[in-house]
């Protein structure tokens, strides 16, 4: 498979800097069940717009929405970017990035000028850190919403993202394997080696996170796994079990695909209504400021989501040759759009009694913002009603104010969980904090 040529035009579309203005959350912006898609629009080169890492002034915080409160559960992390709460309440945070490239490759960007590009993004947004490769356990024994106990859990890791127990055994998954345990309630340091389940796709890591959940029985993880390039340039045979939920028995390491055409699943959460597995994908780029959203969805086993031969279900993307009609055919089309180059990562759902009702079962996303749009998209934490176990209204601004007035990154967030009182906590890994959001008392 290779990428078709790209559109010459007069105007080189390479911006370094952007205004930083937001999408207002509509369908005519990419949000929603039914969203507005406009025509691709195709340049000579990508757009870049970065918004340069700078960290958090002393005394500054995000934005929380009004009748809510935020303050640091944790800082001075090592690039937090994956949470996890153990039945005591206890929670667990990857302290991670991505492993370092193969020699003589690109990390899958493609080469050329999209190659300089995202290396570019990387070193600018602060993204390029060596990973600090541990899970860390946070404890906030006394409930002040201030983690009080932070010891390192498990270390010597392989760019740890996804975290589930099951039992006895705490699954992790690495870039390039689950591993799995033992694990007691009220561990606060694991010391035994790991015990390999199954490997995972590896090699270039276009897109390394791996993230995991475990069913409700135990008898099944299922781990997002990204694609190696934006619409398989790279070629076929580098997406082996890429783009897909693989679910893999965790007693035997047997995988199978659970479903496919997802370019980069990245949050996974269980909906606590319907029972069904909902995920976060983050969409091809190179088509334009609006295009393509990244979204949400249900699972359907079996599924097929159109990567690369199509987007938003069956909108044949034409730079892919050759193309596969009876693939597309069945390609379904997404639940809800995030917005385009929003970088959705996390996913929650919400539960306890500590938030209003109307935030129960619905669903917050942490989306890490956009490197290749003007304006700039994302940097913020959405939610999303539910009503049924399906999306039941607009999105709904949780957590903003990530930007500052210099249109640089003070923080981007990542991972979203519900701590054990039931505050959402929010990975921050520009930051190096996990913030707490809670109701005004």
């Amino acid at each position: 498979m290779r990428r078709s040529s790209l559109l010459v035009v007069p105007a080189i579309a390479l911006i370094l800097a952007g205004c930083g203005t937001e999408s207002t959350l509509d369908p005519s912006a990419g949000y929603g069940p039914t969203p507005t898609l406009p025509a691709p629009s195709r340049t000579l080169f990508p757009t870049v717009n970065i918004a340069d890492a700078t960290g958090w002034p002393e005394g500054r915080t995000p934005t929380p929405a009004p009748g809510f409160r935020v303050q640091a559960f944790a800082a001075g992390l090592d690039h937090p970017r994956w949470l996890y709460r153990l039945p005591n309440g206890d929670i667990l945070v990857a302290e991670t990035n991505a492993p370092p490239k193969p020699e003589g490759l690109d990390g899958g960007a493609g080469g050329g000028f999209r190659a300089w590009a995202q290396r570019l993004v990387m070193k600018r947004a602060g993204a390029r850190v060596p990973s600090a490769d541990r899970i860390t356990l946070l404890r906030d024994a006394d409930a002040d919403g201030v983690a009080e106990t932070r010891t390192v859990l498990l270390e010597n890791l392989t760019s740890p993202f996804g975290m589930a127990l099951v039992g006895e055994t705490l699954y992790v998954a690495n870039a390039d394997a689950v591993v799995a345990f033992p694990y007691r309630t009220g561990d606060t340091r694991i010391t035994a080696a790991p015990r390999k389940v199954a490997d995972l796709p590896a090699g270039r890591n276009h897109h390394w996170t791996k993230s995991l959940v475990a069913s409700a029985d135990g008898s099944r993880l299922y781990v997002g796994v990204g694609s190696n390039s934006n619409i398989g340039e790279n070629g076929m045979d580098e997406e082996v079990e890429r783009a897909a939920i693989l679910a893999i028995d965790p007693a035997t390491g047997v995988r199978r695909i659970h479903a496919s055409g997802l370019r980069n699943p990245v949050g996974l959460a269980w909906q606590p209504d319907s029972g069904k597995l909902w995920v976060t994908v983050n969409e091809r780029d190179e088509l334009g400021n609006d295009l393509v959203p990244d979204y949400m969805t249900s699972v359907t086993p079996g599924g097929f989501y159109g990567w690369p031969f199509s987007y938003y279900g069956q909108i044949v993307d034409t730079r892919v040759e050759p193309q596969d009609p009876a693939r597309v055919a069945r390609a379904l089309r997404p639940d809800y759009a995030l917005g385009a180059h929003t970088a959705s990562l996390g996913l929650t759902f919400g539960e306890g009694a500590l938030f209003p009702a109307r935030y129960r079962g619905g669903a917050f996303v942490g989306q890490h913002g956009s490197w290749n749009r003007k304006p700039r998209n994302g940097y913020r934490v959405l939610f999303v009603p539910f009503a049924n176990g399906a999306p039941a209204g607009p999105p709904e601004d949780i957590l903003t104010g990530f930007l500052n007035d210099q249109d640089q990154a003070m923080g981007r967030p990542v991972g979203v969980q519900f701590d054990g009182v039931g505050a959402l906590l929010v990975a921050d890994d520009v930051g190096n904090v996990i913030w707490r959001v809670s109701p005004r008392t």
